[in-house]
């Protein structure tokens, strides 16, 4: 039997994809979220190694150098984040279905590494407009990192074409019977996704 793919959920922040990856999880306990690296500040109530590895600046560059990473990216802000190897050999080593919620540019960096298959799925809001008004309800960033996110928004949505699957969020439930029914269908054919 063919390995089972590794499933990339990306879109723009304030779509909502990490409630639906939530869901997801709850429904398919087969798969297991990936935890990314990440060099950004933890925020209350977030705790290392459930979240995100917290990792420094130091860190990251000597993991980095030392191609522990799978893939990574840099923000215009500075932070940087990224998914370790040592992840998915994890979870992969476990019997489980890798899951990554990864930003669209590390998306696309992991939809062409050969060595691993990739199904790709990008999540958006329904408008730009809705896409706004959930980031800034959710009062995670400074007005800043808001304007930041919503410049990288524009540009993300321009890229949608280029994952397997786009799901609207517009009704949380629909949508997370629609990557169900994607992950399960993939799983079953396992080796005959393609690239788009």
């Amino acid at each position: 039997m063919p390995p089972s793919p590794v499933f990339v959920v990306t879109g723009t922040s304030g779509a909502g994809k990490g409630t639906i990856e939530r869901a997801l999880l709850e429904r398919m306990p087969e798969l297991e979220l990936a935890i990314s690296a990440t060099t950004r500040q933890r925020r209350e109530g977030e705790v290392d190694g459930r979240e995100y590895w917290f990792i420094s600046d130091e860190e990251f560059d000597r993991r980095l150098a030392a191609g522990e990473f799978l893939e990574h990216i840099v923000f215009e802000w500075g932070q940087r984040s990224g998914t370790l190897r040592s992840e998915i050999d994890r979870i992969l080593a476990a019997g489980r279905i890798p899951l990554l919620d990864l930003e669209t540019e590390g998306a696309l960096r992991l939809a062409g590494t050969r060595s691993v298959g990739a199904v790709t799925i990008f999540v958006k809001a329904p408008s730009f407009a809705e896409n706004e008004r959930r980031l800034r309800e959710r009062a995670t960033e400074s007005e800043g990192e808001i304007e930041d996110r919503l410049e990288l928004a524009r540009h993300q949505l321009e890229q949608e074409r280029l994952f397997h699957h786009v799901i609207e969020n517009d009704e949380l439930e629909h949508a997370v019977d629609e990557l169900e029914e994607i992950v399960r269908g993939a799983v079953a054919n396992a080796g005959t996704v393609s690239r788009p």
